[in-house]
């Protein structure tokens, strides 16, 4: 694996910090491709190298656990989520990206350049005070001194901005691994958390994966994470198996949304957050759905599957969860996923969309952001 060009080290150079900053990132590339296999692979470049692996573990970037295996730090995690931040940035309008707006008003933290009457209870740290000096002068008809009474205060209108709990439904089945789609998706999920961490601490933010399964993901997890490798090729397969002792003969490689709608609402009602969202991202129709105490994988898609998905859809928006799918196309094939993510939506009136790699990044951003509803609230 050869990351840079070099030349032999005689001891005499010194490194600077950001060469170590450039291998670290060039390395990150890699891992958004094909996760933690980029990490077993550093004991090689170690023996072909030491300078280099030397030169990253100094600068606090990766380290050995307890087993002697590599990972990265978390100073080398935000790095990278901070990095995939930087370049969705770039790659559409920074302005795009604020505040969690609502087109609702009520007692917040942000000023509006509308302003009201003062009502009892409001904050006077958003008073208007040259309209409200204005009202005192027209009331009195003029002249100094101007004296105020409550009929004359009037405060700003303020956006109502409340703590959010979001979960990120990410696909992790076979398919992903094509054209780019899970390095990409990956990326978004990772600027997801550093933007997260550092406009809306008060957030709560969950990535789950789902394949044959579905699984809690921490942000290293999600950073060593790749697709499942297909494992069949039948043309059609029809298989169940128990949750409750599963044998190691399970292709994990099947798009199962049910699971993680189930586990994505398990973890959200648990959530203090008045607001609470689902953002899925998939590339293909359900192909595994949960029966019982068992898990039923059946290829192609069939309705039986699409049908126990939409159910739980359902349970989603009734529990007050707003779903927003996104269906990664890449060929007029689609259509039926296209017409699933669809019927997604109308279940559960929320927000479906179809898009390529390139348009995922900003097609998310903006649906967390407008996933932030408030409730008016009352004066």
């Amino acid at each position: 694996m050869s990351l840079f060009e070099y030349t032999k080290w005689d001891g005499s150079q010194q490194f600077l910090p950001q060469s170590a900053d450039k291998v670290f990132d060039q390395l990150a590339e890699y891992m958004m491709q094909h996760g933690e296999r980029i990490l077993r692979n550093l004991d090689e470049l170690e023996e072909e190298m030491p300078e280099v692996v030397d030169l990253i573990q100094k600068e606090g970037l990766i380290e050995k656990d307890r087993e002697g295996q590599w990972r990265v730090t978390p100073r080398g995690v935000r790095r990278i989520q901070d990095q995939a931040l930087e370049d969705l940035f770039q790659a559409f309008r920074r302005d795009s990206i604020g505040r969690h707006d609502t087109a609702e008003k009520g007692e917040g933290t942000v000023p509006l350049e509308d302003t009201r009457p003062y009502v009892y209870g409001d904050s006077l740290a958003h008073l208007d005070m040259h309209e409200t000096l204005k009202n005192a002068y027209i009331r009195q008809g003029g002249g100094v001194p101007i004296r105020l009474s409550s009929e004359d205060y009037m405060v700003h209108e303020t956006e109502y901005q409340t703590r959010c709990a979001t979960v990120v439904l990410i696909d992790m089945s076979g398919s992903m691994g094509r054209y780019g789609k899970y390095s990409t998706t990956k990326k978004v999920a990772l600027a997801l958390q550093a933007m997260v961490r550092a406009r809306y601490p008060q957030d709560s933010l969950q990535m789950i994966g789902f394949y044959t399964f579905a699984s809690k993901m921490t942000e290293r997890q999600l950073l060593n994470s790749a697709p499942k490798p297909v494992s069949m090729f039948d043309s059609r397969i029809h298989l169940r198996f128990d949750l409750d002792s599963p044998s190691n003969r399970v292709p994990q490689h099947f798009t199962n949304i049910h699971a993680g709608l189930r586990l994505a609402r398990s973890v959200l009602t648990r959530q203090p957050g008045v607001n609470k969202q689902i953002i899925v991202i998939t590339d293909g129709e359900p192909t595994a759905h949960i029966e019982g105490r068992e898990v039923v994988l059946i290829y192609p898609p069939a309705e039986k599957t699409a049908r126990h998905t939409l159910t739980e859809v359902r349970h989603c928006a009734n529990a007050g969860i707003r779903v927003s799918s996104f269906a990664l196309i890449e060929d007029y094939f689609y259509l039926g996923l296209v017409n699933f993510v669809e019927e997604m939506a109308r279940v559960s009136n929320g927000v479906a969309a179809y898009c390529s790699t390139d348009d995922i990044g900003n097609l998310v951003f903006e649906s967390f952001v407008g996933g932030r509803h408030t409730r008016r609230s009352s004066h």
